[in-house]
């Protein structure tokens, strides 16, 4: 069984998300991060892959760690370290014939980088597509639970309801003539 890694380039990501880049510009850099991270988290739960977000220094300097939030691994790498160059490093290490990286990030040099590697590549406009895909995904899941709930509570059993709507499909019909 091949296991999914995914490699998201943070800032790179908010600098591409229309949404996140304008609380960005506007001084919100630590609101962008929790959006993002709170929606890698929902990703996460539906599609249940290892997720690795990585921060370079560069906006909060003074910073060097990891820690997991929310089921997600949030690096942020050292004053002299960046982003690009960490992902590159763990992109190589990790990819190997049971597991598969994906990385997220609109940088060229960086996406031919991993690409070399072997790891897959994606831009962070093509990732917010797949990340709406699967809320709606989920919003599709959450509502058929929620009408099989409704039709387990219903006093009416299968055979009720095709006569039922055999009436109002033929009540429908006189009315419409």
């Amino acid at each position: 069984m091949m296991h999914e890694i995914l490699i998201v380039d943070g800032y790179n990501v908010i600098g591409n998300w229309p949404e996140l880049a304008k609380l960005k510009q506007d001084d919100h850099l630590a609101d962008a991060r929790d959006q993002l991270l709170a929606q890698l988290a929902e990703y996460r739960k539906y599609e249940e892959a290892r997720i690795i977000i990585v921060f370079d220094a560069m906006y909060v300097r003074g910073i060097t760690q990891r820690y997991d939030q929310y089921n997600l691994e949030i690096v942020w790498t050292k004053e002299d370290q960046t982003a690009d160059s960490y992902i590159e490093k763990i992109a190589g290490e990790l990819n190997n014939r049971l597991t598969q990286v994906t990385v997220v990030t609109s940088d060229q040099a960086e996406q031919w980088t991993v690409f070399s590697r072997g790891a897959i590549r994606i831009s962070s406009p093509e990732f917010k597509k797949v990340i709406q895909q699967t809320k709606s995904a989920i919003l599709r899941d959450a509502q058929h639970y929620q009408d099989v709930a409704l039709r387990r509570r219903s006093p009416w059993n299968n055979q009720q309801l095709f006569r039922l709507e055999k009436l109002r499909d033929k009540l429908s019909d006189h009315k419409a003539e």
